[in-house]
């Protein structure tokens, strides 16, 4: 069972703001601050040009890139644009490039792959089954990443531990079971903290996140949760699975 999300949404006036609904600074918040950068500027010192950071731009990347731009660190910053995701996920492309002066390499699907699967299987194959949904976020995630990160030994992503009760247990650095080293310099942050740093920064943020959506994906495998759902109960919220596409499944 996936723990549920401590969202502070039954205190706080429904603004539809998030830095108002959960920003809170914690004391422990500069040590991880501090913490996350020291293991940024060591993979960047160990893998050198094989180092990539795997963003979804979700608000936890976005604060990845932030401190990658603020400490000036050599690593190379990479999306998915899987054709299906929002106009306000794909509009925090040129905010990098704008805000941070760093471009931002964007793999896409095979396009004739798609036109393949869509034609198979329809353009709401993912709602029909949890094999075919797979199936798609194969075609649109997967295959791409595998792209992505092919001559990498190392990657960077913005799981932490209290997303899901799937992630409860995510390492700062793991194998992949591909070869190279995961790496997720924020496992230990919670939400609030997230928030916080984003406040105090003024890091570009997804609006979609002012409207309740924490975990941001596709547009149809997405919608907004309720207060004391998991972050992620948005995504596929018609299966009764682990929340996840194979991006970031434990070897």
């Amino acid at each position: 069972m996936s723990a549920v999300s401590s969202l502070a949404w039954a205190n706080s006036p429904a603004t539809g703001n998030a830095i108002a609904l959960y920003a809170r600074w914690s004391p422990q918040l500069d040590a991880k601050i501090a913490a996350a950068v020291q293991r940024l500027r060591d993979a960047a010192i160990s893998h050198g040009d094989g180092l990539v950071q795997s963003s979804s731009l979700g608000v936890e990347d976005m604060v990845i890139t932030d401190l990658i731009a603020r400490h000036q660190l050599p690593i190379d910053i990479a999306t998915l644009d899987t054709g299906k995701l929002h106009a306000e996920t794909l509009g925090l492309i040129p905010r990098i490039a704008e805000r941070y002066g760093r471009e931002v390499a964007v793999f896409q699907p095979v396009n004739e792959q798609v036109i393949q699967f869509v034609r198979r299987e329809g353009e709401d194959a993912m709602f029909k089954s949890i094999e075919l949904r797979k199936a798609c976020c194969g075609v649109r995630k997967l295959e791409p990443l595998a792209r992505m990160l092919k001559g990498r030994s190392a990657w960077i992503t913005g799981l932490r531990r209290e997303q899901s009760g799937a992630r409860a247990e995510v390492a700062f650095d793991e194998d992949d079971g591909q070869g190279r080293r995961k790496l997720s310099p924020i496992a230990d942050w919670t939400w609030t903290e997230v928030w916080a740093y984003v406040e105090r920064f003024e890091v570009p943020t997804n609006p979609l996140h002012d409207q309740f959506m924490p975990s941001i994906g596709c547009a149809p495998c997405t919608r907004a949760i309720a207060v004391g759902e998991d972050f992620r109960a948005g995504r596929w919220w018609w299966e009764e699975s682990t929340k996840e596409c194979g991006l970031h499944v434990k070897p």
